[in-house]
């Protein structure tokens, strides 16, 4: 389970990686290295996929009867309670209430810089941040819904993480399920699809040799923690790196030390 994020890149750095423009030009986002639910994110929709939004972590769908924050969408839906990670069953996501409108018709990128885990039993007493080694920022496969207050009239844009099972790293620090990551050639199809087939294809696990995940001090539990001393390793990494792998990873801004 997803509950937490970090998202540090620049929103110039998002709109020229994704080939988008931030709907508000005052809008700045601010560097955060512990993005949970209630806070608000970069996104792309599918309805706007030339403009860089933001919604808030923890969909709310457009007929509950007060605010949510359902931040986690299981691809099994309720398949594989077990967590098996070599599961090939249906995606009974498309038929849960909550998300079998979004998933066909309002589906979104999440912009991420890397993404935070804890242990199965442990929880976020045992945290690691994991990244991809060869790109950053990424896409999460996410999806939206639009809920409106009927008392207040507050309008509210939100979004949850597609999760699916975990592979072979995440499955050392062991946790059992990972955002969905989607590679770069499938991000306009998760936006574009129109077969529902098309698009539950797309949550697969991600593969492992393309990441890695180190420890980090257990205060990132905390919600209202955010500072970057939050992702400064506290052990080893669960894969070994070759020394120019990680000297681009430490260089990156925000991740570690240096400026883009």
């Amino acid at each position: 389970m997803c509950g937490r994020y970090v998202i540090v890149s620049s929103v110039e750095v998002i709109e020229k990686k994704f080939q988008v423009k931030a709907s508000d030009i005052q809008l700045k986002l601010i560097p955060n290295y512990n993005l949970g639910p209630g806070s608000y994110g970069p996104v792309i929709t599918n309805d706007k996929p030339k403009e860089l939004q933001f919604f808030q972590f923890g969909l709310t769908p457009f007929w509950a009867k007060k605010k949510m924050y359902l931040f986690n969408a299981r691809a099994e839906g309720d398949g594989n309670k077990e967590n098996d990670p070599a599961y090939t069953g249906g995606k009974g996501i498309i038929s849960k209430p909550a998300f079998r409108k979004p998933i066909r018709s309002q589906r979104c990128l999440v912009i991420a810089d890397a993404f935070i885990e804890g242990s199965i039993n442990e929880g976020l007493s045992k945290p690691y941040v994991v990244y991809l080694r060869d790109r950053r920022p990424f896409a999460l496969a996410g999806i939206w819904d639009t809920w409106t207050d009927k008392e207040s009239g507050e309008i509210v844009n939100s979004f949850s993480l597609i999760t699916t099972t975990a592979n072979s790293l995440l499955q050392k620090i062991p946790h059992h399920r990972s955002p969905v990551i989607l590679s770069e050639r499938d991000e306009k199809k998760w936006l574009s699809a129109e077969r529902l087939e098309d698009v539950t294809e797309l949550l697969e696990s991600y593969p492992s040799e393309l990441m890695n995940a180190y420890p980090v001090s257990p205060k990132i539990k905390n919600p209202r923690a955010s500072g970057r001393e939050l992702v400064e390793p506290v052990g080893e990494r669960l894969e070994k790196e070759m020394s120019t792998e990680i000297h681009s990873y430490l260089s990156l801004q925000g991740m570690g030390s240096g400026k883009r």
